[in-house]
């Protein structure tokens, strides 16, 4: 079969490599789409710490089942489904306390793993595979995994009802945490973003207030809750500082593994600043499938183009540009297409 395989840092090629067999207890899925995420990029520049090269990248993925093993009798060939590429050890003592993304031993499809879905198969454990109903359009639901992050997130605030968020970035990741704001109790949603192309995005799914500017936005004592989906240290800096006494900064966006922001350690204690992190995904997947299945999404404004497996290349640099909205790569094109 052929997929995309990162040979080392910075290199990578359209290769044939063998079909992948399940297991009693593994599905092989035919993948239908697979979107390209900043974690993508990282894990090609040798940016990742867990990966081991070579890998095949890709881990959002839509899919239907191609094959079953022996033990399986909760899916069938031709079942539409959703992958998640989380996997854990099971035994060390963050996965037995109930915290796996934490896991010691954590492996990503795609990311860690030499197993993600830019590829036509790949082979995923039953626990990771989710039926999806037919009325969701499988391109779209490549979308589900990144919901699950998001999810995730929002897991980690205090959402209470009637306060005001601020997030930083209008990729991806900003414009779902942008549209899960309301559904979690906010007054008011604000997005900052330096590309106004983006922000034509978020106010198009929905988000009332954009700027390329948190200044030109600025509020009295500042936001119950500012989220950085972006990684970018100045967005971070620039965040964590409009913050409100009592108020939470939630770091969400993937930084380089060695970058450094500065902040005042007086005023978050001073002012009761709570500071946290967001990683991956934690019990929210199946959540995700459902409330992507019940329409949380304006997905249909938020995927721009697909493109072939052997113009992966094309793709990768259209995201360096930050060109377009969410680009996937769907196995089954011949040739690439803009969607809107």
């Amino acid at each position: 079969m052929k997929a995309i395989v990162f040979s080392g840092p910075g290199e990578f090629s359209l290769t044939d490599v063998p079909e992948p067999k399940p297991g009693p207890r593994e599905i092989v899925v035919k993948v239908e789409a697979v979107g390209i995420c900043g974690t993508d990029v990282h894990v090609l520049d040798g940016e990742f710490e867990p990966t081991v090269f070579p890998i095949i990248p890709g881990h959002e993925t839509s899919a239907v089942v191609h094959e079953v093993g022996s033990e399986i009798d909760a899916f069938a060939p031709g079942d539409r489904v959703s992958v998640d590429p989380t996997l854990t050890c099971g035994e060390c003592s963050f996965c037995t306390s109930g915290k796996p993304n934490l896991c010691e031993f954590w492996n990503g499809a795609g990311v860690a793993r030499d197993n993600g879905s830019v590829a036509e198969l790949m082979v995923a454990p039953i626990k990771n595979v989710h039926h999806l109903p037919d009325h969701v359009d499988l391109g779209l639901a490549a979308l589900i995994e990144p919901l699950s992050c998001a999810i995730r997130g929002y897991d980690l605030l205090p959402r209470r009802m009637g306060e005001h968020y601020l997030i930083y970035g209008a990729g991806t990741m900003g414009l779902m945490m942008a549209q899960l704001a309301p559904r979690a109790g906010a007054a008011s949603v604000t997005v900052v973003d330096t590309n106004p192309k983006r922000l034509e995005v978020a106010t198009e799914v929905g988000v009332e207030a954009v700027t390329e500017a948190a200044d030109s936005v600025a509020r009295k004592g500042g936001w119950d809750v500012v989220i950085d989906a972006t990684g970018a240290v100045p967005a971070i800096e620039d965040g964590l500082k409009r913050v409100r006494r009592g108020g939470t900064f939630q770091q969400f966006g993937v930084a380089p593994t060695d970058a450094k922001a500065t902040f005042s350690p007086f005023r978050v204690y001073n002012d009761e600043i709570h500071i946290v992190g967001s990683m991956a995904v934690l019990n929210s997947y199946a959540r995700a499938v459902e409330m992507f299945s019940a329409g949380v999404l304006k997905a249909e404004a938020m995927v721009s183009h697909a493109f072939s497996l052997a113009d992966y290349g094309q793709a990768l640099e259209m995201f360096r540009r930050g060109e377009g909205r969410k680009l996937q790569i769907r196995p089954g094109l011949d040739s690439s297409i803009t969607l809107i």
